[in-house]
């Protein structure tokens, strides 16, 4: 095996740029002084949360290649667990980036390396062959039409980016308590990156009035402690609940210090692509408006929003695609992709028909969260908070035949006595339970708060802004671009 992993490293390093090559002894360096010396970095375990954006991939890389460099000049090097989401939202092509970059790395049966998914908060080993189960799946589905009905604002339907953030530090917690737990967590994130998540953590937590007195900065187990705590919240007020006690910090437990490794794995002046071959990474044309976008699929989120200008701004789906278009293209500047990347999306967005990638969208959200196109554009009326306020509405436009049935429909919501099939076909239409639905209609459509706050804010973490569009469709963009 010790031949095969040399075989590995030299074809890891003809891929590497010449700056990643030259950082590599550097990066060693770097870790043998966090675990303490030469003769402690065997026993010493590192936790990194792969995105499966293509930054993270290559950081993972310089870190395999950096395992593989110390394993090869002393008794022992430090064991990596690797932790990633594994979603029923995510395309064909990031799932298959992280088959073939673990494959390629040789990371499936190496003993030093942990590869972990949580199905329903259960931690599993990797497997690129299983699903998520079902109950992960529900999940899934209830949270994104929840968001929808609950959230009076165009971007709840047309960003899920802090969602995001906090189920991927809702995985790095439950990771770094697993087992014996780890000593480290290694962090590829730029140092402004690094700025704007901890401001917008505190921000978020001081909300939810779970900020405690111990500095987020200070130890990574307060900062993924405080975020778990925060998604739970979010959680809770999401389904209607009462918020749960928020867990208090282990004092005898060691504190848990993140590893910084961006200056030493990341080159911009490198296009990347040798190493994109070897991992046999390849960049989603459906998501290429962010390199944070890995674990979501912004393919749907693009199809609610040309469901939104047809159904609800009295105009049409490819407007409402065209416009979404246009939001990506002003965000260009400041994603930090290879030039190349975009324009090659563009040229596949403009050669397809839009009734081919409507096909495909709808297709998307029928196969891995069981919801019809006409579901999703009763997520977009939002018909049911607010006592039913757009129900009458929702009908007129979309289902003319059920206005006869108003009356039961609103009995059915207040759980009064109604027929069964008024009741069925409100399940029907939304995708989710009665007892959802008459949550639903108990409550106010949420327009601040924590809720909107999360929500409202882009994959880097930045408000979105809604303007009108000339076609009436609410515009949603990130100013500040650099």
């Amino acid at each position: 095996m010790q031949y095969i992993y040399q075989q590995v490293l030299q074809r890891l390093l003809e891929h590497l740029s010449q700056a990643q090559r030259a950082s590599l002894q550097l990066l060693v360096q770097r870790l043998i002084v966090s675990a303490g010396g030469i003769e402690r970095v065997r026993g010493m375990r590192l936790l990194f949360v792969f995105d499966a954006s293509r930054s993270s991939t290559h950081a993972l890389a310089c870190l395999r290649a950096a395992q593989l460099s110390i394993a090869a000049r002393s008794p022992g090097t430090f064991q990596l667990r690797i932790v990633t989401a594994w979603q029923a939202g995510m395309s064909a092509t990031t799932r298959a980036n992280l088959d073939g970059s673990f494959s390629a790395l040789f990371l499936y049966d190496d003993p030093r390396i942990e590869l972990l998914v949580f199905d329903d908060q259960q931690p599993l080993p990797f497997d690129s062959r299983r699903l998520p189960s079902l109950d992960q799946q529900q999940a899934e589905r209830q949270e994104w039409l929840l968001c929808g009905h609950v959230l009076d604002d165009p971007r709840a339907t047309v960003n899920f980016a802090s969602h995001g953030y906090l189920h991927l530090a809702e995985l790095a917690y439950l990771a770094s308590y697993w087992e014996g737990g780890v000593d480290a967590v290694i962090s590829a994130d730029t140092l402004s990156d690094r700025k704007r998540f901890l401001a917008w953590s505190r921000r978020a937590l001081r909300q939810a009035r779970l900020l405690g007195a111990r500095p987020l900065h200070a130890c990574a187990s307060t900062l993924l402690q405080g975020l778990s705590g925060l998604r739970r919240c979010y959680l809770d007020q999401l389904h209607g609940r009462l918020q749960g006690q928020a867990q208090e910090m282990d004092p005898s437990r060691p504190a848990l210090r993140f590893v910084t490794i961006d200056d030493l794995v990341s080159d911009r002046d490198s296009p990347g692509e040798r190493l994109d071959g070897f991992l046999g990474y390849r960049v989603d044309d459906q998501v290429f408006s962010s390199p944070r976008t890995g674990m979501a699929n912004p393919m749907l989120l693009a199809h609610l929003q040309g469901l939104r200008a047809e159904f609800l701004c009295s105009s049409s789906y490819v407007e409402g695609m065209e416009d979404h278009l246009c939001q990506v293209r002003s965000l260009e500047p400041r994603n930090r992709l290879p030039a190349t990347l975009p324009a090659a999306a563009r040229e596949r967005w403009q050669r397809d028909s839009w009734k081919q990638w409507r096909a495909e969208a709808s297709a998307f959200a029928l196969k891995h969260y069981g919801l019809s196109d006409t579901q999703l554009v009763c997520l977009v009326f939002s018909p049911f908070v607010a006592q039913g306020r757009r129900l009458e509405l929702f009908l007129n436009r979309c289902h003319p035949g059920m206005l006869v049935a108003l009356p039961y429909l609103h009995k059915a919501l207040r759980g009064e006595p109604a027929p069964e099939p008024v009741a069925q076909w409100l399940v029907d239409i939304s995708g989710l339970s009665l007892t959802h639905l008459r949550t639903l209609y108990r409550r106010e459509a949420v327009a601040e708060g924590l809720l909107l706050g999360l929500q409202c804010r882009g994959a880097d973490l930045r408000h979105l802004q809604v303007h009108a569009s000339t076609q009436g469709l609410a515009r949603v963009e990130q100013p500040g671009a650099r």
